[in-house]
């Protein structure tokens, strides 16, 4: 399996995943949810919620900046390049699965 595919009909260029991408955007997606959490615990709590709600929020903050910076120091790579690929996956994933329900719900309604 080769680290680098190459589309030839656009000229894009994709790198392969390693563990260090997968654990950084794991960690990168764990921080974005804590921090919405965060927010939401925080806004529509009362009382020991809303502070559970900020705690929330500042761990969601910390596990961002801590993941997105031991990226950029072990890799030595810049982390919206890897942030830029993984949405790209992420959109054509998205799309390749609402095609397929909308065949299966087509199938459904024709039978």
């Amino acid at each position: 399996m080769s680290d680098c595919v190459s589309y030839m009909w656009n000229n894009w260029t994709c790198q392969g995943i390693g563990l260090l991408e997968f654990l950084v955007i794991m960690a990168l997606i764990f921080g974005l949810f804590m921090l919405l959490a965060g927010i939401f615990t925080a806004y529509f709590g009362s009382g020991k919620s809303r502070t559970i709600g900020v705690v929330l929020f500042v761990v969601g903050i910390v596990v961002g900046i801590f993941a997105g910076y031991e990226y950029y120091v072990i890799s030595g790579h810049h982390l919206i390049a890897m942030l830029e690929e993984a949405a790209l996956v992420l959109i054509a994933s998205l799309i390749g699965a609402l095609i397929a329900v909308g065949l299966f719900l087509v199938a459904i309604m024709k039978s």
